[in-house]
């Protein structure tokens, strides 16, 4: 018997603010976090027409719930680089008679890609650090640590009584 697959990768760019209002931020019953999102994902295809090749955007809404949603409420802005990992969810529903549908994303897993305010550029500023790439500390000394007695290459294999009292992770 075949095993069923819903699972969905995406990285966009937010469409519009999440913001305080009910639709795309709030708290449902049970006093879960919820927030609604919009991202849009570029493709470039080649036109079978003209052989050129050709820019589409697809438009998602995404839902993001509980703490996740919390921590990231406020780096949700509009042109905001995302990736969501997560699954696709059909709701249905019948209004005066009329069915509709609609098919979402709902998020197991959001990382912010990017920088603070990368402007779709991807800068690397962000929060509390240096732009303009890495950069070491002062006090770096690019010199091997000294060895911990006895504590080297050596000791694989033997008795097991080489170890430092205090492990340094």
């Amino acid at each position: 018997m075949a095993t069923d697959l819903n699972h969905v990768v995406l990285v966009g760019r937010i469409t519009r603010d999440v913001g305080n209002d009910e639709r795309s931020f709030g708290y449902i019953g049970n006093g879960q976090a919820r927030a609604n999102v919009s991202i849009a994902v570029n493709r470039s295809r080649k036109d079978s027409a003209s052989g050129n090749w050709v820019e589409e955007a697809n438009f998602f809404d995404v839902t993001i719930w509980g703490k996740q949603a919390e921590n990231l409420k406020p780096y949700l802005t509009k042109g905001k680089q995302i990736a969501v990992d997560g699954y696709l969810k059909q709701d249905r529903w019948e209004k005066d008679g009329q069915k509709f549908s609609r098919v979402s994303i709902v998020a197991n897993n959001v990382q912010l890609l990017g920088g603070r305010s990368d402007g779709g550029q991807g800068s690397g500023n962000f929060a509390g650090g240096a732009s303009g790439g890495f950069q070491p500390r002062p006090d770096f000394n690019p010199e091997p640590a000294p060895s911990m007695g006895g504590f080297g290459n050596d000791s694989f294999g033997g008795v097991g009584n080489d170890f430092p009292e205090d492990i340094p992770f």
